[in-house]
């Protein structure tokens, strides 16, 4: 999934101290552009591992450290600290995501790491931006900070969190580019809330929202119920709708055909007779953006 023919990144050392998803999902990018990716990790309990997705999702761990060397280091000790120097020394770009005082505490705020490696550049992978960066918070508070909680249940994905990983991978990408022209390490934070906001814009927008076109206004982009499942229907443009009128025996006259209760009313009659097989066939032969769901 993450694979590409493009390696822009290819050797590009990037060393990571990003623990839990963002960090190593954006990590896992790097490597799939080409980057030699490192990682250090606190010891953890029993020899283990000290990332906690380890502990708690070991496959998922394994798959976003497919292909990086995992090395532990007591960064609070001084030998530590000297390892970790040492890889700096010989390290394009550093990836973290601990909160700005607790970088400083460990002698890895932007102001020190340029003064000592000024070849090098930083991905700061935070929750909330600037003066906010030392807040508290996880991928469901950004998601509900933005208006993507709309009721109770939770978001079937980390949409925060992966998109944070995207923009962080992006973000090395351009400190690559900037740190090659410019002749020395450029600093580059990246923010989950931010990555919330930004997925967030359609719905600002109004698209998403109940009366937008993707927001279940349209009767041609919506989730049905068929007779043995679900049937999510995408018939947005106009000749994908005037395809599914037709399929439907709905007359199509114009764009507010698709908006109109009535036509609602019919969509919702006509995949509740189908089975899914037959929906399937129907999306074949009348080329019909839909994908049927036990």
């Amino acid at each position: 999934m993450t694979s590409t023919t493009l390696k822009p990144l290819r050797g590009v050392r990037v060393l990571s101290l990003a623990l839990n998803l963002p960090g190593p999902a954006a990590l896992m990018r790097l490597r799939a552009l080409g980057a030699t990716c490192r990682k250090v990790e606190p010891p953890g309990r029993d020899g283990g591992s000290g990332d906690p997705m380890a502990q708690y999702n070991p496959g998922a761990y394994a798959v976003l450290h497919e292909g990086v060397r995992v090395v532990t280091m007591d960064l609070k000790s001084d030998r530590g600290q000297a390892a970790l120097q040492r890889e700096l020394g010989k390290t394009d770009v550093l990836l973290t995501s601990f909160r700005p005082s607790a970088l400083h505490k460990l002698g890895l705020s932007w102001k020190a790491l340029r003064k000592s490696h000024p070849h090098l550049s930083m991905v700061a992978i935070v929750g909330a931006p600037g003066a906010r960066a030392e807040e508290p918070g996880h991928d469901l508070t950004y998601l509900a900070e933005a208006g993507l909680i709309t009721g109770r249940d939770l978001p079937p994905t980390l949409f925060a969190d992966m998109g944070g990983a995207l923009m962080a991978a992006d973000a090395a990408l351009q400190a690559v580019l900037c740190a090659r022209t410019q002749g020395k390490g450029v600093f580059q934070e990246v923010a989950l809330s931010d990555a919330a906001a930004w997925l967030a814009l359609p719905r600002s927008w109004g698209l998403t929202q109940p009366k937008g076109a993707v927001g279940g206004a349209h009767a041609g982009y919506r989730v049905y119920d068929c007779k043995d499942g679900r049937v999510a229907v995408a018939a947005l443009e106009p000749h994908f709708a005037a395809a599914l009128c037709d399929a439907v025996g709905v007359p199509m006259r114009g764009v507010a055909t698709l908006f109109a209760p009535a036509t609602h009313a019919a969509m919702a009659a006509f995949f509740a007779g189908q089975k899914r097989a037959a929906l399937d066939k129907l999306a074949s032969q009348r080329d019909l953006p839909l994908h049927t769901l036990a």
